[in-house]
């Protein structure tokens, strides 16, 4: 819930990367949704629409419901059927008013070059599969393994570069550690550690020598460089000489753009300082500017985990387009998580032949 709400809250503010400029159009404080202004990233939407990005958070959230576990064979048809037919491989067109860069590349080698899903992931350096893990991170939290296979298989699907692979898929052990109740503090990094070191999850590639017969195949990572930032980002957020103020600033600190080497470590430092806080965490990613949609979105799901449903303020739920039905759906998901973890698999969805290409 608390990705969506940061999905959301980013849309008319989205990619201003003159802070003056959008001081001028939305006051010096944004503090709730806005309406889009003309001529601009999602012109003609309303303020509490999801962005393309926000209704294929809501796409898996449905499947994975739907299916009681991610299921990638179910995601890949939705995106077939419900997703790249609106699509034409253009930027500023779709669902959402906007298309970005993984989904304008999975269209052109899916539909318009007819490629099977396995040949379709390309060299986008966003953080568009970092979000829609949030769901596979709530729904298998209590298995990290099965978190981190289906975060991989799934970033997949768009993204094929190998450190934004390992980021994205970080990014989703992080969230599952902080929904199981783990603190978001300088230790987090070292308990994820431990789960590379004692087998539990695979996340780097090792030798032949070093191998575990039976032990199923790794990630195939070639380090795990991506579990040890958040707790950096938490040592930075609890450091009484690392002063950034006010905190939306980190947007200046690692940079406003797109990619998620730049957004995600900011998310983090905001989850870290205001783990308690949704508003405050949520508002200031939106009011550092530039790409604030994706740290908002990442940001909102740290701190959701942190605070629980009952942290996010009403008047974010109230205020989202079909806002009732997504906390549904929200909370349905929990209660399966809850009910029934399913064990891992012994391997990432090997995306089977039925999945064509399309005619």
């Amino acid at each position: 819930m608390g990705a969506l709400v940061g999905d959301a809250l980013g849309l008319g503010p989205h990619w201003y990367y003159d802070l003056e400029e959008m001081r001028r159009d939305f006051g010096p404080w944004i503090d709730g949704y806005t309406t889009p202004k003309e001529g601009r990233y999602h012109s003609g939407m309303s303020a509490g629409d999801l962005s393309q990005t926000g209704l294929i958070i809501r796409m898996l959230l449905e499947s994975t419901v739907t299916c009681d576990g991610y299921d990638g064979l179910d995601f890949r048809e939705r995106l077939d059927r419900e997703l790249l037919p609106k699509l034409d491989g253009q930027a500023e067109s779709g669902p959402g008013g906007f298309t970005n860069h993984s989904f304008r590349q999975l269209w052109q080698a899916r539909v318009h070059e007819g490629r099977p899903w396995d040949e379709v992931g390309g060299n986008a350096d966003t953080s568009e599969a970092a979000e829609r893990c949030c769901v596979i991170a709530a729904r298998h939290a209590v298995d990290p393994a099965a978190v981190a296979w289906h975060s991989f298989d799934c970033t997949r699907l768009a993204q094929t570069d190998s450190l934004i692979v390992q980021q994205s898929v970080g990014f989703s052990l992080v969230l599952a550690a902080l929904v199981r109740g783990e603190p978001f503090d300088e230790e987090l990094s070292g308990k994820l550690m431990d789960q590379v070191g004692d087998g539990t999850v695979r996340f780097t590639a090792e030798s032949s020598v070093m191998e575990d017969e039976g032990a199923g195949p790794s990630l195939g990572f070639a380090s795990p460089d991506a579990l040890l930032l958040p707790s950096w980002m938490a040592r930075t957020a609890h450091d009484p000489d690392l002063l950034i103020e006010p905190a939306w600033k980190i947007s200046i600190v690692h940079g406003m753009s797109c990619a998620l080497p730049y957004v995600l470590p900011a998310a983090y430092y905001l989850a870290a300082r205001f783990p308690d806080d949704f508003e405050n965490a949520v508002l200031h990613a939106i009011n550092g500017g530039g790409q604030n949609m994706s740290r908002a979105c990442l940001t909102g799901a740290l701190v959701g985990a942190q605070t629980g449903l009952s942290g996010i303020p009403r008047r974010f739920i109230d205020g989202l387009k079909d806002g009732a039905s997504l906390e549904q759906g929200c909370l349905r998901l929990a209660d399966l998580a809850v009910a029934d973890p399913r064990p891992p698999r012994q391997g990432p969805d090997r995306w089977p032949a039925a999945v064509g290409p399309l005619p």
